[in-house]
């Protein structure tokens, strides 16, 4: 795989990677560039990035003598650097230098010129990512979002609790991300930046050669003075740099030879790429040992806690030794119970406490309340049964102490589980970021075009603007254009279609996808974070953050299950006790030595206990996350909750049939003459219209050509010229080789051509659709030559998905640009009952939209 790097001109300039600052109607705007006054070039280098856009509403704009009173007004003001006007509408964008100057300067320069105007926004709106630690259920989720609305500057925030991450829409004028870390610590939970709008692309980089810290620095401050860079942080002890640039402007090949060419002598500095590990995976890897070491260690203390309540008392005599009375009615087995019970109540389950003394601060109750009081309750009130029964001689108490730590040890195998599905669906992402290449070959050109040199590099170092050459059989590297040469893509990854996809100059490719043929060489427009792959990763990140409909009603819900749940169990408790007092239960029903209150209160423990994992607001973020990690895997792009929810209301399913039902790799499974040509001609003349198409039923018939020359001793390899190729879509090709004109097709091509098909040929047509077969007809000079008979294999799981889904009530159709014959023998082999055959890519799309149309009618 290669690149090219250009030095001079010859590429064309992508005009749709730009956006001009501002959009009037046609002829009416006029665009001023404004040198800052007083400023020199230098000192105008250093603060262009951290540039501002405003827009106004000027009035009373006449003609264009107003908006060059308004520049001349502006040309005066320092810090003011491009102004775009429209005549039209007064509408006017002006950039400027926030160090020199402000809104309301520019908004008040302008009325002095005698012009009202109206400041309409700045479109300064800053977005970062925060990893948020120590959420336990929904309530934290919705604790940590209302600390964030609170924030003054903070205009929108969204909690994800299964992916313990924060999306926040900030105003940078008025509050720093340092600032919003802060009010989350301070709301008792931990966060950590995962990424900002500046992180867009984002470059790691070894130093090698420094010998002071002060070569460090100067570095450091080479490169924050650099045009396109952001952002600088440097690792002085590490010598490592990690550096946020606009890939418009620079590229981390820039960056690399800017530190090297700083070198104070030759080849005295060198800069290297640095993969840093992935941090929101050691993250992962972290609180996955950590709960899976908490869990272990409750099971050493609870499972003999188990054993010693539940377990060994049954069997006879083996368990009479806990029934041992060491003091009045304290037995073996309630000693051993509660120093067993100790370390997991309070060492083990710590961080119930913590997570409910900073909910209780906030004033709100989460699931960390609700297992501290549940267990908490537990566990007090089997001390109590211990005291009584050391201090009375006739109590006999039951305790609870297996339940405080088994509900503990559960929860916490329950967190485990829950953070091993997350740690899965992130493997599946960290997997779609690793189907682009490692590498490619970068070219370097002269102004006439032509190639200098090559060199392989990593695709880390592709910048915008490189052209990359793929050759047959490998990845492209980086999305882009084709500038050169002619291919055939298999984009199947990206769009799910098993056709490979023509590509000539001024198509676009996509990265990760796999060049089948030719040699292409491609300009690269989009690279690092807004290459297709990332976006595709960010989609699904997007999706995993939103909320499903169903995820809010339980949210709502949520908000209020603990105080309901402390309530119910109150209510439970009284009940049963003024039950007690005034009768209305036999007194055999309370145990030995316990009395009417201590019964009532086991039955509100139970309430409290049953109830603690609080899975209502868990269950929905968890199951949406791991289902849009489990479809990405599998190359199905889910947006979010909201279209998992609208699944279920899903009534028909509509298929294509090759590549979707069928294998999408035909094979020829019998080639037949009608006319006195030999094979060996016949094949030769349909390879060479064929080879052009793209057509997987093409390719099978050059194959089975290729296969045939290979058999009878000649080249297989060498295919005749083909001129005046057209492709007839939906219906095969026509070319002229050599003198001869070749139609490779359907019936619908021999009809609209006039070509004759006689009884002989009908019949052939006619046996081998009713085996699910294609024919493709070959005539030649007017007159039907041959044809071959093409089968794609249907999917061995086809019949099971059609199946599962009709007992789902859900309807499958098919819709293939094949004959009807093929179509219906396909279907009556996976099982579909309605079908449309013959349609054109065009027509199938109109299919579609009937259907939907029909679907919604019959609802209505």
């Amino acid at each position: 795989m290669s690149s090219i790097r250009e030095n001079g001109g010859g590429a064309r300039g992508d005009d749709d990677l730009k956006a001009p600052l501002l959009q009037p109607a046609s002829g009416g705007a006029v665009a001023i560039t404004v040198p800052a006054a007083g400023q020199n070039s230098k000192a105008a280098t250093a603060v262009d990035k951290k540039v501002r856009t405003a827009k106004f509403k000027i009035g009373d704009i006449k003609c264009t003598s107003c908006t060059g009173s308004i520049e001349s007004v502006l040309k005066e003001l320092d810090g003011v650097q491009t102004v775009a006007i429209s005549v039209l509408d007064g509408h006017a964008a002006v950039t400027y230098v926030p160090e020199l100057t402000t809104v309301e300067k520019i908004k008040e320069t302008i009325e002095d010129a005698g012009f009202p105007v109206e400041h309409l926004s700045e479109q300064d709106i800053a977005v970062c990512r925060l990893k948020i630690k120590g959420m336990m259920c929904t309530s934290c989720a919705e604790s940590v979002e209302r600390a964030l609305l609170m924030i003054d500057g903070v205009k929108k925030a969204v909690v994800g609790l299964a992916l313990e991450e924060a999306k926040v829409h900030f105003d940078p004028n008025v509050i720093d991300i340092a600032g919003i870390i802060e009010s989350i610590e301070d709301s008792g939970f931990g966060a950590v930046l995962v990424s900002s709008g500046a992180d867009v692309n984002k470059v790691h980089l070894k130093l090698e050669g420094f010998e002071s810290l002060e070569d460090c620095k100067q570095i450091q401050s080479l490169l924050e003075s650099a045009q396109g860079v952001n952002h600088v942080e440097m690792d002085l002890d590490e010598h490592k740099l990690t550096i946020n640039y606009d890939s418009a402007i620079t590229g981390p090949r820039s960056l690399i030879q800017l530190i090297e060419e700083a070198s104070p002598s030759p080849n005295m500095y060198h800069a290297t790429l640095y993969v840093p590990p992935r941090q929101r995976e050691n993250d992962q890897l972290h609180e996955t040992q950590m709960y899976r070491n908490q869990f272990l260690w409750s099971c050493i203390f609870s499972v003999p806690v188990f054993l010693f309540s539940m377990a060994l008392p049954m069997f006879h005599p083996y368990g009479n030794w806990l029934s041992y009375k060491l003091y009045h009615n304290l037995t073996v087995g309630m000693l051993l119970r509660w120093i067993l019970c100790t370390p997991v109540q309070f060492i083990v389950g710590r961080r119930f406490y913590v997570g409910a003394y900073h909910a209780l601060r906030r004033k709100s109750a989460n699931m960390d309340v609700l297992v501290a009081l549940g267990t908490n309750t537990a566990y007090f009130y089997s001390v109590y049964v211990i005291i009584k029964a050391t201090t009375a001689e006739n109590f006999e108490g039951q305790d609870f102490f297996e339940t405080s730590a088994m509900l503990i040890s559960f929860i916490l195998l329950g967190k485990y589980l829950e953070v091993v599905a997350k740690g899965k669906t992130s493997d599946a992402l960290a997997k779609l970021t690793e189907l682009a290449p490692e590498t490619a070959c970068l070219l370097t050109l002269d102004t006439d075009g032509s190639v200098i040199s090559e060199e392989e590099i990593s695709t880390q170092l592709i910048q915008r603007n490189d052209i990359i050459k793929i050759v047959p059989g490998a990845k492209v590297a980086v999305d882009g254009v084709v500038v050169d040469g002619q291919s055939h893509v298999n984009e199947s990854m990206i769009t799910g279609e098993a056709r490979p996809v023509a590509k000539r100059p001024g198509d676009k490719v996509i990265g990760g996808t796999v060049n089948e043929n030719g040699c292409i060489h491609v300009k690269a427009t989009h690279v690092g974070s807004e290459a297709a792959l990332s976006q595709i990763v960010q989609l699904v990140e997007a999706a995993q953050l939103a909320r499903a409909p169903v995820q809010q009603l339980a949210d709502r819900i949520s908000r209020y299950f603990v105080p309901t749940v402390v309530v119910v169990a109150f209510i439970t408790w009284l009940v049963w006790f003024i039950a007690g007092e005034v009768g209305l239960y036999p007194r055999n029903w309370i145990p030995k030595a316990m009395d009417k209150f201590e019964l009532a209160l086991q039955f509100g423990i139970s309430v409290l206990v049953i109830a603690c994992p609080c899975a209502l607001g868990l269950a929905t973020p968890t199951a949406v996350m791991v289902a849009t990690g489990k479809g990405a895997s599998q190359g199905v792009l889910i947006k979010g909750g909201d279209a998992l929810e609208k699944a279920h209301k899903v009534k028909t399913v509509v298929f294509d049939k090759t590549g979707t039902l069928t294998v999408g790799k035909p094979q020829v499974v019998s080639a037949v003459l009608f006319s006195n040509f030999s094979m060996e001609e016949f094949c030769d003349l349909a390879t060479a219209a064929e080879a052009n198409s793209e057509h997987p039923i093409a390719k099978a018939v050059v194959d089975h050509a290729k296969r045939f020359r290979h058999k009878i001793g000649s080249n297989p390899d060498h295919i005749p010229e083909v001129k005046d190729f057209e492709v007839h879509t939906g219906a095969g090709v026509t070319g002229k080789v050599g003198e001869r004109m070749v139609l490779v097709g359907n019936r619908r091509l021999m009809r609209t051509s006039e070509i004759t098909l006689g009884p002989e040929v009908e019949k052939y047509i006619f046996e081998n659709e009713e085996l699910a077969r294609t024919c493709v007809l070959v005539a030649i000079d007017g007159k039907m030559a041959g044809a071959f008979a093409v089968t794609d294999p249907v999917k061995p799981e086809a019949q099971r998905v059609i199946s599962f889904l009709r007992s789902m009530g859900i309807t499958s159709i098919m819709v293939t640009g094949d004959n009807r014959a093929t179509a219906a023998a396909i279907a009556r082999d996976v099982g579909i009952d309605y079908f449309f055959a013959e349609t054109t890519p065009v027509g199938k799309a109109d299919k579609i939209k009937d259907l939907q149309v029909n679907i919604s009618q019959q609802s209505e």
